[in-house]
């Protein structure tokens, strides 16, 4: 039996994580910095360092005593080495190389995002390559070919923002608050999805990719006009006494906003099934993907077409430990190992070699 320690501090998530090569977390922490970023709105990546600094050390230390074991029972180091906020990528990748070398185990750096892109396999032995993978998260939206370990083709991206971070500026807005996503999630219940006109950015365009840059600035339009008694304290100064247009209430934005987003990531992925050729299944992974009306919606497209749905259990969607030491194994298992010098990277494209796409920035 193959255990690998899996450590993550890309973003605001301190974790750890023992995992066994036949699919068994042994024991996983993981310490939320909600509480310290929620004043600002989101994170901010000097806190997320101090914090990641402060608590890794002991989540790994809570982590070996959950399973019972000492380092030199471990077979080999796996720690997220981008992409993401450097100084966070920089504290879990130094901590790995200090345990690896203390104890001569092997050194795996990890991409964050083949971490997200394999978690799946992690949660389901039977999900074979190729598959399609839909990996929409805070930072990232893309649609990937994952043909193997190490083998991504990538078929769209955003080209402005990640459907993660539109969630979050459309939290913001409405003043619900930091995490975002779920929060919008949660009042989208309660409102009309058909309630507001939103752009579908994209929609029917030949090329898979997205955009929400749009569809967050019409989600700002929509705030403005919302009914006397709404809560607008999270509306830019200029717009705060804009004449009243429209009877919107909070709820049925943040529901329309979700359908628009829907609609998008549906028709883009359907466009980007048409493209890819044979796949053994419709996956999706990510922080986004913990979404359920998301995965609903998903679940039905891969119905339409003929092929399974995946997605790793909620989670394992978010960041985590448990994915990036699965990573680990899978990397392992093909004798690769990683050297001490490897550097963190604030940047990492799982395709390396995919072409720019016009009118995408730098997140693409």
């Amino acid at each position: 039996m193959t255990i690998v320690l899996g450590i993550e501090s890309s973003c605001d998530e301190t974790a750890a994580a023992l995992v066994t090569d036949g699919r068994v977390i042994l024991a996983q922490h993981i310490a939320s910095q909600d509480e310290a970023h929620r004043p600002y709105g989101g994170v901010v990546p000097e806190i997320a360092a101090r914090a990641h600094v402060e608590k890794l050390a002991p989540l790994i230390a809570a982590t070996l005593a959950d399973a019972g074991m000492t380092l030199d029972q471990v077979d080999a180091i796996a720690a997220t080495a981008g992409p993401g906020l450097i100084g966070g990528v920089m504290v879990g990748l130094v901590t790995a190389k200090a345990l690896a070398m203390a104890s001569d185990k092997p050194l795996l750096a990890i991409n964050h995002l083949e971490g997200h892109a394999l978690s799946p396999r992690l949660a389901d032995a039977t999900l074979e390559y190729p598959y399609l993978l839909l990996l929409v998260s805070g930072g990232h939206c893309q649609i990937l070919l994952v043909e193997g370990v190490g083998r991504y083709r990538r078929l769209a991206t955003t080209i402005d923002d990640a459907l993660g971070e539109a969630f979050d500026k459309t939290a913001k807005l409405l003043g619900l608050g930091y995490p975002g996503g779920p929060a919008v999630e949660r009042l989208a219940r309660e409102g009309d999805p058909k309630a507001v006109p939103l752009p579908r950015p994209l929609m029917g365009k030949p090329e898979p990719h997205f955009s929400f840059a749009g569809l967050k600035s019409a989600v700002m339009r929509a705030v403005v006009a919302m009914e006397p008694g709404e809560n607008r304290a999270s509306t830019p100064a200029q717009y705060a006494h804009a004449p009243q247009a429209a009877p919107y209430t909070r709820a049925d934005i943040a529901a329309s906003f979700q359908q628009a987003a829907i609609d998008c990531v549906i028709d883009r992925t359907a466009r980007a099934i048409a493209v890819a050729g044979p796949v053994t299944a419709l996956v999706a992974a990510g922080g986004v993907a913990a979404n359920s009306a998301i995965r609903t919606a998903l679940e039905a497209l891969a119905a339409k077409h003929d092929l399974r749905f995946v997605a790793p259990p909620l989670p394992l969607c978010t960041d985590n430990a448990a994915m990036i030491a699965w990573a680990g194994i899978e990397r392992l298992a093909l004798g690769q190992s990683d050297p001490l010098d490897i550097a963190a990277r604030p940047r990492w494209p799982l395709d390396a070699d995919a072409p720019p796409v016009r009118g995408a920035g730098v997140k693409a």
